[in-house]
C-alpha cells in the first residue's frame, strides 16, 4: 500500500526536506520533490525527481503536485537576502497551498516555527503566523509542526557555535544570554512528520526537544563537550550584533540579525506549551557522541541557500 502512495516535499535538496524525504523513502514511500534548485545534484540517486516552485504558473504547480496525497512543506528563508523577503515567501506559499489543493492533495504538512504571531513586528515570527492562519482556513486537512532550532551535524546555529568556540578566544553573547531557546534534533522532527500524514486530524503541535536552556548554558554546553577553552562572554546586544556584522564581512555570510536578537531575548524559541516535548533526543546526550563532528567547518547560509 504505502509504495502506491506519492508524497511531494518542498527543498528535497535542502535540509530539513532531506531528512524528511529520506523517512519517507525508508517507509517505502514514492517521493517527488518541488524545489528552487532542481539543478543542482540529486542525493537520492534517482528515487525522488525533482521539480522547480512555478510559483508564477500555479497552473503547471498544481500538475507537478497532482497524484499528491500529502504535501511536506518546509519553504521558507531565514533572513531577507538577494531580493527575497519574509512577505515573498507568504505570497509564495499561498501559491503552493492553493495548487495543492487545486491538485486534490490530501494533506498538508507545514513546518512552521514556536509562537508565530500574524501581528508580530518580526517578520520571520510574522510570515509564519499568516500562513498558518491561511492553511487552518484553506480546507485540506493539515498538520502544523512548530519547531525551535534544529540541530544535527549539518546544522547552522549549533555548528556555528561550535566553529566560532574552536577558533577564538572569545565569543559573545547578547546581553547576558538569560533568553531560552529549547533546541529539537531534525531526525525527531522529521519522524514527528511522516507520522502526521497517518491522520485526517487537524493538528498543531509544538516540536521541540525535552530541554530548555538559556543561551549562556547553551553554548557554555557547546564548549565543554568540544573541549573548547573560549570564553563566553556577557556583551552589549549592539556590540554582538556588530561582532557578528563584522565576522560576516570576512565570511561573506550574515552570521546574526537583529531580529534574530529580539526573538532569542523575547523567549521565543522555547514552547509554552504544558504538554510534553514530543520530541525525544535530548541535546546534552546527542552531543556526547556527536561533539567531535560539530564545527569542523563552518555553515554558510547564503552559499547553502543562493550559492
Amino acid at each position: 500500500m504505502s509504495e502506491q502512495l506519492l508524497h511531494t516535499v518542498t527543498g528535497a535538496t535542502g535540509y530539513t526536506g532531506r531528512y524528511i524525504t529520506r523517512m519517507l523513502l525508508d517507509r517505502g514511500f514514492r517521493v517527488q520533490s518541488i524545489t528552487g534548485h532542481p539543478e543542482r545534484p540529486n542525493p537520492f540517486e534517482g528515487e525522488v525527481q525533482l521539480f522547480p516552485f512555478d510559483f508564477d504558473r500555479p497552473d503547471n504547480l498544481a500538475e507537478t503536485l497532482a497524484g499528491t496525497d500529502t504535501l511536506f512543506n518546509t519553504y521558507w528563508i531565514r533572513v531577507d537576502y538577494g531580493g527575497r523577503t519574509h512577505q515573498q515567501c507568504v505570497e509564495q506559499t499561498r501559491v503552493m497551498f492553493d495548487a495543492a489543493k487545486a491538485a486534490g492533495v490530501r494533506r498538508i504538512v507545514y513546518v512552521s516555527i514556536t509562537n508565530p504571531d500574524p501581528e508580530s513586528d518580526l517578520p520571520y515570527f510574522r510570515g509564519k503566523g499568516q500562513l498558518e492562519e491561511y492553511l487552518e482556513s484553506l480546507g485540506v486537512s493539515y498538520a502544523i509542526l512548530r519547531p525551535t532550532v534544529l540541530y544535527s551535524v549539518e546544522d547552522v546555529l549549533l555548528n556555528n557555535i561550535a566553529w566560532t568556540l574552536r577558533r577564538f578566544p572569545v565569543t559573545l553573547l547578547p546581553g547576558k544570554g538569560e533568553y531560552g531557546i529549547q533546541p529539537v534534533f531534525v531526525e525527531d522532527l522529521a519522524k514527528l512528520a511522516v507520522e502526521a500524514l497517518e491522520t485526517n486530524d487537524n493538528l498543531t503541535i509544538d516540536a521541540v526537544g525535552p530541554e530548555v536552556f538559556t543561551y549562556a548554558e547553551l553554548v557554555r554546553l557547546v564548549r565543554d563537550k568540544t573541549g573548547s577553552r573560549c570564553l563566553a562572554l556577557p556583551s552589549p546586544k549592539p556590540l554582538t550584533y556588530l561582532a557578528g556584522r563584522i565576522l560576516g564581512m570576512f565570511l561573506n555570510d550574515i552570521v546574526l540579525t537583529r531580529d534574530e536578537i529580539k526573538g532569542l531575548s523575547r523567549g521565543l524559541l522555547v514552547s509554552k506549551s504544558r504538554e510534553p516535548a514530543p520530541a525525544p533526543t535530548k541535546l546534552s546526550e546527542w552531543l556526547d557522541d556527536n561533539a567531535d563532528n560539530i564545527g569542523l567547518r563552518y555553515a554558510n547560509e547564503i552559499a547553502r541557500h543562493y550559492g
